[in-house]
């Protein structure tokens, strides 16, 4: 009776670890994703204010035209290397979901 104890308190001991550790990978993933999205969202206000500051500047047609092509093409590489950056993030959570619950499965 005693061993049957201590072979249920063992296992439930290492489910809650196996838990903790999938918690613990998830919330890490989450938090990067929650600091790329952070960042790129000052990064695009930034360049936005900057950009409006040089239109208000523009002393011609032709600077102004400068201008927005420079921003539009700032702001489709950033949002493309934003893209790529949460892209990989999520698939590191799903990985780090996966093989939290994979280890919690081995052990039952």
């Amino acid at each position: 009776m005693l061993k049957m104890y201590d072979d249920m308190q063992k296992t439930t001991n290492a489910n809650v670890d196996a838990a903790m550790r999938s918690f613990e990978g998830a919330t890490k993933a989450t938090q990067g994703i929650a600091t790329e999205i952070a960042d790129y969202s000052k990064r695009s206000f930034d360049q936005g204010t900057k950009t409006i500051e040089n239109l208000l500047g523009a002393r011609s047609l032709d600077k102004v035209f400068e201008v927005h092509t420079e921003y539009a093409k700032a702001a489709y590489e950033g949002y493309v290397s934003h893209a790529t950056k949460l892209g990989q993030l999520y698939t590191d959570l799903a990985k780090e979901t996966f093989k939290s619950y994979h280890r919690g499965k081995r052990l039952e």
